[in-house]
């Protein structure tokens, strides 16, 4: 019976019209597509955080920007340069500079400069923002036209900032000048100034001295008939401090940055130390990592310092990933000042130096047996899993937090995941660049008179992993690179390329249609006599310091933000993704 039953039920269901069929199967695809979205919608709303306000803020872009590299718990290689604070979040001017940076102009000092600004006599500049032109002195009526060009007349003042207003007042905004020198021959006058970069969002300022050739004019004025390039005019220069005689030539001297602080902050006396909180990470596994997980972890430490009103305890020694060294090493004993702000770093966040703190440390510990103060109370916290919500009422002196467990468990940012990352916000405006490294990007724009293009050519690993990026090499080749640029970029203009290129030959034929320029021509700001060499060895025990991969990426990053035009690989020039074809699913979604 069981078979005859069996093969009845076959048989009615080969005798089932062909619509009824469809119908079933339909019905049978429709149910499992249905099942299939219940199970994403379960894992969505499962893994789903609603949004923090925070996150709608400019902090976001930049942590967003740096959590797109990480996927899972681990980072993937990475040599691009994350943009830091001073490239997404306005920040406001310092005292000094902001009444008159409402105006888009500062006024030349009082003492070197007493030619007042005509508030009728403007331009307007690339941003619609009024810029104020120096005024005329009245005429004198005896004037000489023959005479020769006299420096120290307030008029030569006049007429190098009209002559400066003009030109630049789209790319930089003048802080001040200093009065002018007599130049190398009759007619020239070298004359400096600070300047901010209209492009940067911080107050940092830098300077610069041109050479300029004047010329009698028109009611008893002068004007400028040529200038020269980007610090040209030598005798405006700052003088070099006097150094001790030695029998063997030494190379020109370079004035260091007088507006760079990057001392080490003090705790003062035992009675400071005491009254005070501190919150202190040793090493652990992000340790010579690369530099944007190093970010990613040391704000992570430093907002959870700020949430709990602790001082920080600093280690400004900082491994740097082999992927960034010519070596193909990990190179330990960089300093954190050589890549970022300190100064405005100490000015955003309560902070303190390791290695001053464990010395006061010891010290003050050992005298507490013969003083009142008592024993300094600490806190060990062997794992991340001890949440920051949990040590907000913490009394001791010192809160230790120790990182000794294997990888990923070792990394200062699981401190910052879960719950945690809800009441942690990383104050990633605390982070600026280097002002050593800034000024070599003030050099090269100025060198090209703020007034270039440039292109971001990304070559390398990516152009040879033809299974992620199939197109790629061939999207930036020399001659794609000819046929695309000229379409998008006015021939004969300033072109600079930011890539990672090695060759440096590569790009020759763009040399035919646009005036080239790339980071290595210009060595010499990071060179045995530069300003960033003598800088940078003070800070490192009198030891040469290495421009290394991380420095060249961010000085190329710097100079690329700041183009009048720019063109981006993935965006322009490649059909490819920046991420590749064929990505993991589950990482895009993660990403998003």
């Amino acid at each position: 019976m069981k078979d005859s039953g069996g093969d009845g039920s076959a048989a009615a269901e080969r005798e089932l019209p062909l619509s009824q069929k469809a119908v079933k199967v339909l019905g049978n695809v429709c149910f499992s597509a249905f099942v299939l979205s219940v199970l994403v919608f379960t894992v969505v709303a499962v893994t789903y955080q609603p949004p923090d306000p925070w996150l709608d803020s400019p902090k976001a872009i930049i942590s967003k920007s740096l959590a797109a590299t990480l996927p899972n718990a681990t980072f993937r290689t990475d040599d691009s340069v994350l943009p830091t604070g001073e490239d997404l979040v306005p920040v406001p001017l310092r005292n000094d500079t902001a009444a008159d940076a409402a105006n888009d102009t500062i006024p030349a000092d009082p003492a070197n400069d007493t030619i007042p600004a005509d508030p009728a006599n403007n331009a307007t500049a690339a941003d619609g923002a009024s810029v104020l032109l120096p005024s005329l002195p009245p005429p004198a009526s005896d004037c000489d036209t023959d005479a020769p060009i006299n420096c120290s007349d307030p008029r030569a003042l006049v007429a190098i900032r009209r002559f400066n207003a003009r030109v630049f007042r789209r790319s930089i905004v003048f802080l001040s000048y200093e009065k002018p020198v007599p130049g190398s021959a009759s007619g020239e006058c070298d004359a400096a100034w600070r300047f901010r970069n209209r492009r940067e969002k911080s107050w940092r300022r830098y300077r610069d001295y041109r050479r300029f050739r004047l010329v009698p004019a028109d009611n008893c004025s002068y004007e400028v008939v040529s200038a020269g390039k980007f610090r040209s005019g030598a005798n405006a220069a700052p003088k070099p401090l006097p150094s001790r005689r030695s029998s063997s030539p030494s190379p020109p001297a370079q004035i260091p940055d007088a507006e760079i602080n990057d001392t080490i902050p003090t705790l003062g006396s035992e009675s400071d130390f005491r009254g005070g909180k501190y919150l202190y990470y040793t090493r652990g596994g992000d340790y010579c990592k690369g530099m944007n997980q190093y970010l990613w972890s040391f704000l992570c430490a430093l907002g959870e310092a700020q949430f709990l009103n602790r001082t920080f305890v600093m280690d400004l020694n900082i491994c740097l990933a082999s992927t960034y060294n010519p070596s193909g090493r990990d190179e330990e004993g960089k300093d954190f000042r050589f890549y970022f702000d300190f100064e405005h770093l100490k000015e955003s966040a309560s902070l303190v130096e390791e290695s001053e703190f464990l010395r006061d440390w010891r010290r003050w510990e050992r005298s507490s047996g013969r003083k009142t103060g008592g024993k300094i109370t600490v806190h060990k916290v062997p794992t991340y899993k001890v949440t920051p919500m949990q040590l907000k009422k913490d009394k001791s002196t010192i809160i230790w937090r120790q990182f000794d467990g294997p990888e990923p468990e070792n990394y200062w940012y699981r401190v910052c995941e879960g719950r945690a990352a809800k009441y942690i916000q990383r104050p990633w405006q605390a982070i600026w660049k280097s002002k050593h490294l800034m000024n070599i990007v003030s050099q090269i724009a100025g060198r090209m008179d703020w007034d270039y293009d440039a292109v971001h050519v990304v070559r390398g690993e990516k152009a040879r992993n033809k299974a992620l990026w199939p197109n790629l090499d061939a999207d930036t080749s020399p001659e794609a690179l000819v046929q695309k640029l000229t379409k998008e970029i006015r021939q004969w203009r300033n072109l600079y390329i930011a890539t990672n290129e090695p060759f440096y030959n590569y790009f020759d034929k763009l040399r035919s249609h646009y005036k080239v320029h790339l980071l290595d021509d210009y060595k010499e700001m990071w060179g045995n006599t530069s300003q960033w060499y003598n800088e940078t060895m003070v800070l490192n025990n009198g030891r040469p310091v290495q421009f290394d991969g991380y420095m060249r990426v961010a000085v190329d990053t710097e100079v690329l933000y700041r183009a009048k035009h720019r063109v981006e690989t993935f965006n322009n020039l490649t059909r490819d993704c920046k991420d590749g074809v064929n990505t993991d699913l589950l990482t895009v979604v993660m990403k998003i």
